[in-house]
């Protein structure tokens, strides 16, 4: 039993590899490989965020991260009502601009609503809940500081 207890210690202590760096040019050319659609997509839903006074809007390039999609876009609304409202807002947009039904979850409640277009998946948070979660750490992403009072 102390064995393998003393493997396990002995494996935990080892240094763990380095991850291997992300060749830039392989990065490049698999951002370069991102349809018109999904840019365009992109590009409207940030500024629908803008338009309804979205805080903090942070958007991360998941190109060679994930496959869960392309890009990962987290903002803050300052009220589970903003909340909701910016969610909303955003869901009839996508719809009538590109005519693909997207999928929100969490609207009801207001804290975290997650909208999934399939390329794009969308977190709008109350900045409490945001902080808790921290997505953009987990993502590796620079994170805004919060705005002064």
């Amino acid at each position: 039993m102390t064995s393998a207890v003393t493997k396990a210690a002995k494996a935990a202590s080892k240094p763990k590899p380095a991850k291997k760096p992300i060749d830039p040019k392989k990065a490049e050319a698999r951002r370069a490989a991102i349809p018109a659609a999904v840019i365009k997509l992109h590009k409207l839903i940030l500024k629908s965020l803008d338009d309804d006074k979205a805080e903090d809007i942070v958007s991360i390039d998941l190109t060679g991260k994930s496959s869960i999609a392309d890009f990962l876009v987290v903002a803050s609304g300052r009220s589970s009502r903003q909340v909701a409202a910016i969610a909303e807002h955003l869901v009839e947009r996508i719809t009538r601009e590109t005519g693909k039904k997207v999928r929100a979850e969490g609207k009801a409640v207001g804290d975290w609503v997650l909208i999934d277009t399939g390329d794009i998946v969308v977190h709008i948070f109350r900045p409490e809940v945001r902080s808790f979660y921290n997505l953009e750490k987990m993502w590796g992403a620079a994170i805004p500081e919060p705005a002064a009072a």
